[in-house]
């Protein structure tokens, strides 16, 4: 009888065990969702308000302007010509919107803006034509495919394609009176556009052009730690590296946080591309040291630098933070599921920091721009503390990201 009753208490001990676990679990996973569910209900309310803030942004720009920046204490909105490197942003942000409405609600303002923007498919100035022309251009034919768009891609990849330098090995970046190549990180971001026109052509060179700069890139530019150096000086006679220095940094050998979230999403785009492992890992080990970095803040929207000198009260730099968050949100599909989590957890931090009243503007203010908050160039003392018309791009890049994978 005793054996019987010991069996019985056993019985119900691990059945009470179960239960517990499995109350656990049902609370951990309820609460998961309503985290969810809350950070659904912020990103929808931010993407309501780019709507908002980009209706009124589009109404402050003067004829062929493009925003860039916008200075609250002199109600000062900065703006650029098509050639500057972020003229293709503010196309893109508004096909996003309306990708992200699914209506067409500044339809008219992106044919403008793109019948103006198209001359710059035969720019061979600047090696910004990723930026420029495959985040407008990119996106209108990813979302409306269209003969004459494919061909003004085509032809700023030609543009993009010839200046390259086989000798160096890379794409040149910023142009010199001397023997000078320059090549910043940010450069891996015009790659996509180059495999584009590989896919869409049938032209293998393109293909080729994308992956030597990568290589180059990464044999030159990281340092052991996986961080990036900002500027590699190479001859462009020999390919001999001259100088490796961090322009928008703190130091040379500090790690500028805009420029480990370029290298990251641009080795996230050159394994989707090629599925060359390399790739991958080396976007992983970029994400890693970002991630692990001591000086990350808890809500992982990095400052400027992540050596930079008066942390923590270095400011912050949220474009960086939404590039950062847009390529983990991509990454996360191609590891394992350890990582896969990790990633898609930071991402979610990131967004729920970046969609708060901390960081989003309130309607009407912020001279249209949705993000506060940016750091463009600190040394340069110029686009401090203010908005970024990329860190709108990459914010609303991310958001819809996060809505296709929640889904």
């Amino acid at each position: 009888m005793k054996k019987y009753f010991n069996q019985m208490f056993l019985q119900k001990s691990k059945q009470i065990r179960k239960n517990l676990i499995l109350c656990m679990g049902a609370t951990l996973l309820f609460s998961s969702c309503a985290v969810n569910k809350k950070l659904e209900s912020q990103v929808d309310n931010t993407l309501n308000r780019g709507i908002s803030q980009y209706s009124y942004l589009m109404k402050r720009l003067p004829n062929e302007g493009y925003p860039k920046t916008y200075y609250a204490d002199k109600d000062k909105l900065e703006t650029s010509k098509s050639g500057w490197w972020c003229s293709g942003f503010y196309p893109g942000t508004l096909l996003y919107l309306d990708e992200a409405a699914n209506k067409p609600i500044f339809k008219g303002e992106i044919d403008r803006v793109l019948q103006d923007l198209k001359r710059e498919q035969y720019n061979t100035k600047t090696h910004d034509l990723g930026f420029m022309m495959f985040c407008s251009f990119g996106n209108a034919n990813r979302l409306n495919p269209n003969p004459e768009y494919a061909e003004i891609l085509m032809n700023s990849a030609k543009s993009l394609a010839s200046r390259f330098n086989e000798t160096v090995g890379c794409i040149k970046s910023w142009d010199s009176p001397d023997d000078s190549y320059l090549v910043i990180i940010d450069n891996m971001m015009n790659l996509e556009l180059l495999f584009w026109a590989s896919e869409y052509s049938g032209d293998k060179k393109y293909y080729d052009i994308a992956v030597k700069h990568a290589n180059t890139t990464l044999k030159n530019h990281f340092r052991e730690d996986h961080s990036s150096y900002h500027v590699i000086n190479y001859n462009g006679k020999t390919g001999e590296i001259k100088q490796k220095r961090t322009a928008q940094g703190a130091a040379d050998e500090s790690a500028w946080a805009r420029g480990q979230s370029w290298g990251l999403y641009g080795y996230t785009v050159m394994y989707r591309a090629t599925k060359d492992k390399k790739y991958l890992d080396q976007a992983v080990a970029i994400a890693e040291f970002i991630l692990n970095h001591p000086n990350l803040p808890k809500d992982k929207v990095p400052y400027w630098d992540f050596n930079a000198p008066n942390i923590p009260n270095a400011l912050r730099d949220s474009s960086a933070g939404a590039i950062i968050a847009s390529a983990l949100l991509e990454l996360d599909a191609y590891v394992d599921k350890d990582l896969s989590k990790k990633y898609f957890t930071a991402a979610k931090t990131i967004l729920k920091t970046l969609t708060s009243d901390e960081y989003i503007a309130k309607e009407g203010t912020n001279g249209g721009f949705l993000l506060k908050h940016g750091v463009g160039s600190l040394p340069a003392n110029s686009e401090i503390d203010v908005p970024l018309t990329y860190g709108d791009y990459y914010l609303v890049e991310a958001m819809l990201r996060y809505k296709k994978q929640v889904k």
